[in-house]
């Protein structure tokens, strides 16, 4: 028994497998997600979407979108999201000390700072996601 997993972004699809388990966040928490799961619409978080299959897991770097479940099917419709593969880690660590010295800025407003913590929060994902792709390699 198992789940078919899919995740597309307005661009591409970008990830597609069965599996026994998804765990995602979504604006109420955390979520896990079986087979046979009642159907369902929620909108993600910017956070790591988990995919636990019989030969081993995945992670994704998912920065917000929606998820639907109906019957054995799980799509992710997200803004925009990544397999570790393909993350530029430098990239994502410059994004991140970027955010981080916006936060920091005393000249920064409002909506800067706001902007900024969406972008630490992309940048945290996509290092988290690509680090454990480093380490099971």
């Amino acid at each position: 028994m198992s789940l078919r997993v899919e995740v597309v972004t307005p661009d591409r699809p970008v990830y597609r497998a069965d599996a026994k388990m998804v765990i995602a966040r979504g604006v109420v928490g955390e979520l896990g997600i079986l087979p046979h799961h009642v159907p369902l619409v929620t909108e993600l978080r910017i956070a790591p979407l988990r995919v636990i299959k019989e030969e081993g897991n995945d992670e994704l770097a998912v920065h917000g979108g929606f998820l639907e479940v109906d019957g054995e099917r799980l799509i992710v419709l997200a803004e925009t999201a990544e397999q570790p593969n393909e993350i530029d880690v430098a990239r994502a660590q410059e994004a991140y000390e970027r955010a981080q010295e916006t936060l920091r800025s005393p000249e920064a407003d409002e909506a800067a700072r706001a902007e900024a913590q969406r972008a630490l929060q992309r940048a945290e994902v996509r290092l988290r996601v690509a680090g454990a792709q480093h380490h099971s390699a």
